[in-house]
């Protein structure tokens, strides 16, 4: 049976792509970021995932205002990045796993979630900067099943919606069948605005209380609003939509394990945080 190991959530702003092509990871701007990722490497090299179920917000690579779905499953067996003007080295491909794709499609229509089947789909820099961080080697060791959630269009998904999509992404990986090792991700923010009259707002405030919130009262950020979460964390630090499925995907008692939190990287507040999924039956057994 497929097992969620914990889930693992950071930022994917672009410019972190240009500073690790130049290798500016130990410079005194970027050391503060890259150095919460070392307890990552170290948590994944103990829990050895097979599958990466990753949560995340298209930048207009793969869907556009014309055509943005709330919700998108990427179906394929690889997924290809293409330049998105951002001055960032274009990704290698990703391994993908088409079976666990479709089996996951399957439980949310049954589920009531009217998902986007994407069995072509490229992936941005919301997915492949995460994927560089995590896993910084020349082999990315697993393969993903990439979600799109809109964090673009309005109207968007509730926190609410998002983590009723996590819990119900955790259920069908639970009921999948082949024993592997899943991690789930969510990438984004925290709070950031890019443009406008509040360009360069950051609320570090309120990415206290989510970070604070998400693990053990996440159905009281729930009751957030999306007006208000725009109005707290700006207009595209509604990102943390991915960080509320992520969360919502495990099932079991969740823990915080590592926590890094470091303003600013490019005008947006960036946290890295690991969670452990401790199965239930595991504590009952205890």
């Amino acid at each position: 049976m497929a097992r969620i190991v914990g889930g693992i959530a950071t930022t994917h702003v672009p410019s972190i792509g240009k500073a690790i092509a130049e290798k500016k990871q130990k410079d005194p701007y970027w050391q503060p970021f890259f150095k919460g990722f070392d307890y990552v490497h170290y948590w994944l090299a103990r829990t050895k995932p097979d599958i990466a179920v990753v949560f995340y917000n298209d930048h207009g690579l793969n869907f556009f205002l014309d055509k943005l779905p709330t919700f998108a499953v990427g179906a394929a067996n690889e997924y290809r990045s293409e330049d998105e003007g951002w001055g960032i080295p274009v990704s290698r491909p990703i391994a993908g796993d088409a079976a666990l794709s479709w089996h996951i499609i399957n439980s949310l229509v049954a589920d009531e979630f009217d998902v986007t089947m994407c069995q072509d789909m490229l992936i941005d820099h919301a997915v492949t900067i995460p994927m560089a961080l995590i896993w910084p080697g020349p082999v990315w060791p697993v393969k993903i099943v990439p979600i799109e959630i809109n964090t673009v269009q309005h109207p968007l998904p509730s926190l609410s919606r998002c983590l009723k999509l996590g819990h119900a992404v955790g259920r069908a990986i639970e009921a999948y069948t082949p024993d592997m090792r899943v991690v789930v991700i969510g990438t984004g923010g925290l709070s950031h605005q890019l443009d406008g009259r509040r360009a360069g707002f950051i609320n570090k405030e309120f990415d206290a209380l989510c970070l604070d919130k998400i693990v053990a009262e996440p159905e009281t950020l729930a009751r957030i609003s999306i007006h208000d979460l725009v109005q707290q964390s700006g207009s595209q630090g509604v990102e943390f939509l991915n960080w509320m499925a992520m969360r919502g995907a495990m099932t079991g008692r969740v823990s915080e394990l590592h926590r890094n939190y470091h303003i600013p990287i490019s005008n947006t507040a960036a946290a890295t945080v690991v969670y452990g999924n401790e199965p239930e039956m595991r504590r009952e057994a205890a």
